[in-house]
């Protein structure tokens, strides 16, 4: 396959105005602005989805949680930013230290434990 291509027959109208009212409801106003957020190629950003990958993002989006309207707090003693406060980052908070430590260690990353 090309760079690039769709892997399958491209996506229906009706799918791709389901996707953009669904991204809205999300409070975003085009799959530009939803990119990084939901993980979409370049290809994918600019409206072209496959039947099967347009499926799976309307699947994603219907089952998704409202969007949150406040910041999630921030443990004592961060000084980094806490980023968009996307649902994302907000399961990385929620995971206890020592798991996300040994996943990183299987994705050979070197951890380091705070002082």
């Amino acid at each position: 396959m090309a760079f690039g291509q769709l892997s399958g027959p491209p996506a229906s109208h009706k799918q791709i105005a389901l996707l953009q009212s669904l991204l809205a409801a999300a409070g975003h106003d085009d799959f530009r602005t939803a990119r990084h957020e939901f993980g979409l190629t370049q290809r994918q950003a600019g409206g072209k989805f496959s039947v099967q990958e347009a499926a799976e993002l309307i699947e994603r989006l219907e089952g998704a949680e409202p969007a949150e309207t406040t910041e999630p707090t921030r443990s004592s003693g961060s000084t980094r930013s806490s980023g968009s406060g996307s649902p994302a980052s907000t399961q990385l908070r929620d995971l206890p230290a020592e798991l996300l430590a040994t996943e990183l260690e299987r994705r050979n990353w070197i951890v380091i434990p705070p002082a």
